[in-house]
Order: C-alpha cells, then sequence, then structure tokens
C-alpha cells in the first residue's frame, strides 16, 4: 500500500512538473507570436492610406517623413525628392468643412467623390483617408505604397510615440537606454553599500546583533513595490529637486536611489551567505600568518567569496531592471533619449505597464508592448543563466 501511495504522488509530481513547462513553454510562444506581429504591421494606422495627386514625383514616404510632414516639420516636397512646392496635408474629417452643403454623413456614396475632386484639384496635396472612403481607381489619384514597420525602425528608432496619426513611431532606443540608465546606476549605489553590510554582518557584528539585523534586512525584500515607490514620490523626489534645483524631481538619478534601496536586501543575503561559507580554516590559517583582522577580511574572505558576491551584484541588476511601480512612479516617465541622470526617462517595464490596459488588442501598439516584454525576457533571462554559472563556480569552489 505504501508503495503505490509513493507511486501515485510520484506521478502526480511528475504530471504537475510537464504541466508547468508545458503552460510556461505556451506563454514564451504567445509573448513571442504577439510581439513579432509588429513587423508586419504597417508604417500608417490601420484601416487608413496616404493618397496623393498623380502628378506628384514622391512615390513613398517612410514613417518618420510622414509624421514630420503632418507636424509640419518637413513643408517642401523637395525635401522628399519631388518638386518645389509647399506640401498640402488633409485629413478625412476636413471633408464636412469643405462642402458644408452636401449631406455626407447620409450619402456616404459621395465621400469618394468628393474626396477625388479634392485630390485631383490640388498637386501638392497629402491626404491622410480611411480605405474604406478612398477614391480608388480614380484618374489623378495616387495611393502611396504602405511598408511594413521595419526590425531598423524598432531597435533603431529614437522615437517612442505609438499614438501618433497617421504614422505611430515605435523607436525602442530610450526605452532600452533609459532602462540601462536607471538600472545601472542603481547597482553603482547599492553595490558598496550592501557590499559594506555584508561584510559587517558575517566578519563584525556579534551574534545578537545579527540575528536582529538578518531578518529585518531579509523582511525589506518582502515589501510591495507600489510602497517604495509611494515612498519615493513623497520623499524622494522633494528631497532630489530641492537638494539639486531641478525643475522637477521626478528623474532617472531619483529612479536609481529607489531601486538602489529595493535591491539592497538581495545583494546584502546573498554577498553575506558567501562570505559566511568561507572555510573557518581558512580565516584561521590568515590570523595565524599575523594577518589583521581586516587583512583577513579583504584578502581571504572577499576573493573567496567574490563567484557569490558575483552572483549578488547579477541578481540586484536583474531586480533593478524588472522593477516596474516604483519605477513608473518616480521617474517621470517620459520616452526620450536619455542624456542626463537628472532628467525624466521612461524603462521598458514602466512602458508596458503605463499603457498595455489602454491599448486595443491586435493593433500595432499592442503587438510593439508585447515586443518590449519580448527583449525584457531576454534580458532577464541572460541575468539569470549568468547568476546561476556563477553561483555554480560559487558552489565547486567550496568542495
Amino acid at each position: 500500500m505504501k508503495q503505490i501511495i509513493e507511486r501515485i504522488i510520484e506521478s502526480m509530481l511528475t504530471v504537475s512538473g510537464a504541466i508547468t513547462s508545458i503552460v510556461i513553454l505556451l506563454i514564451i510562444v504567445f509573448l513571442f507570436k504577439e510581439g513579432f506581429g509588429l513587423f508586419s504591421s504597417p508604417t500608417v494606422e490601420k484601416g487608413y492610406s496616404l493618397y496623393t495627386n498623380s502628378k506628384n514625383g514622391v512615390n513613398e514616404l517612410g514613417a518618420f517623413d510622414i509624421k514630420h510632414i503632418f507636424d509640419e516639420k518637413i513643408t517642401n516636397w523637395s525635401k522628399l525628392g519631388g518638386a518645389d512646392e509647399e506640401i498640402m496635408t488633409f485629413r478625412f474629417e476636413e471633408i464636412f468643412n469643405l462642402f458644408p452643403d452636401d449631406d455626407l454623413a447620409n450619402n456616404r456614396e459621395l465621400i469618394p467623390i468628393r474626396l477625388a475632386e479634392v485630390i485631383v484639384a490640388n498637386p501638392n496635396i497629402v491626404a491622410f483617408l480611411p480605405q474604406k472612403f478612398a477614391p480608388n481607381n480614380v484618374k489623378g489619384v495616387k495611393e502611396l505604397p504602405s511598408h511594413t514597420i521595419s526590425i531598423s525602425d524598432f531597435f533603431g528608432g529614437k522615437e517612442w510615440i505609438p499614438t501618433a496619426t497617421p504614422a505611430p513611431l515605435f523607436g525602442v532606443l530610450p526605452l532600452i537606454l533609459g532602462t540601462l540608465l536607471v538600472s545601472i546606476v542603481a547597482i553603482l549605489i547599492a553595490l558598496p553599500l550592501g557590499l559594506g553590510v555584508a561584510v559587517y554582518l558575517s566578519e563584525l557584528a556579534s551574534e545578537r546583533m545579527r540575528k536582529f539585523m538578518k531578518p529585518t534586512i531579509e523582511l525589506l525584500a518582502g515589501i510591495p513595490s507600489v510602497v517604495y515607490g509611494f515612498f519615493g514620490l513623497v520623499v524622494l523626489v522633494p528631497i532630489v529637486q530641492k537638494g539639486l534645483n531641478l525643475s522637477v524631481g521626478e528623474t532617472a538619478f531619483t529612479g536609481s536611489l529607489i531601486l538602489a534601496i529595493m535591491a539592497l536586501p538581495t545583494i546584502i543575503t546573498v554577498a553575506e551567505d558567501a562570505m559566511r561559507n568561507t572555510p573557518r580554516t581558512m580565516r584561521e590559517a590568515s590570523l595565524a600568518l599575523g594577518a589583521t583582522n581586516w587583512q583577513t577580511i579583504y584578502k581571504v574572505v572577499i576573493p573567496y567569496s567574490a563567484s557569490g558576491i558575483s552572483a549578488a551584484v547579477v541578481l540586484g541588476i536583474g531586480r533593478a531592471i524588472g522593477e516596474t511601480m516604483a519605477v513608473l512612479m518616480v521617474t517621470g516617465n517620459a520616452a526620450v533619449m536619455p542624456t542626463s541622470l537628472f532628467q525624466s526617462v521612461r524603462t521598458i517595464p514602466a512602458t508596458i505597464a503605463a499603457e498595455l490596459g489602454e491599448t486595443p488588442a491586435g493593433s500595432s501598439h499592442y503587438q510593439a508592448l508585447f515586443l518590449l516584454g519580448c527583449i525584457l525576457f531576454i534580458i532577464t533571462m541572460i541575468i539569470s543563466i549568468t547568476a546561476e554559472v556563477i553561483s555554480k563556480k560559487q558552489h565547486n569552489k567550496g568542495l
């Protein structure tokens, strides 16, 4: 009977592990499938196209060109390889102002006719129109080809404006750089503090002090990130703003400070455990040779536990890169190329959290956010593998 129960339990655990693995695999497949669908999406908003007069010498426009035209940063066709003429932009809703006497709302069959008249009459026009009302196959009207979003547009783009019309921009470079800037500075702040506390707990603190401080530090890791974010917003943001005389306190530096605080428990705990695993015989041998306590620490203990300390650093970086709510609340969420530590930035996790809830499912914006998730998944996977390799080196060293 006992063997039967053990076999049943073993089978249940096997099935549970298999189901878990399959679910994780399906989640990853779904994530990448949705994300890479972005590269089959058109540069112009779905359901719309751009139309010009057939006499216009410009035959195609890129996403950045379209944005700059409708933002009036490009106002002459000569800058796009066309004639030296002023560009006239036209949006669909303007048709109702041009033909107020026609009841176009109730006579939809007239809309393509009126749109064709406008385009034919204006050789320098570029019209952003819904495809269902577009004047197709009309002499004098030319539809500009709609290209798909390219990998270079996504990874090399410097503007993240997913709601721009007629051509949304999905340049992820500002988000990646913002994420790396905040995370790296956070580690530079947390690393010396974390190692200092780890050395104190492992080598200098009394047993009573260690039993008090170790659980307290580990308790900090369990505080919800939104609480850290609220603390940063209420306490750190005003201090940074007034102390550094900035116009706003929501900056990359503020995000780095709050992430450093959040990464400290991980760094301290892992590094302290690695130091305490240093064999007692090595400490005693060092002291027996005449080394002082401090010499033993930085010439014996720290070199021996270097792999564990490195793992602590890597795990701290992973915590910083994947953090969402705290960073969302204190960095200002400006999706711009970071040029200073004291300006507002936006990170990848904060972008996903801020925009996914209001994004139409299946849209190019929706797919772009999933692709951001793919990037974050790859980064954290690399960090996790690195930490695992370093930890194994430490384990083998201990053996």
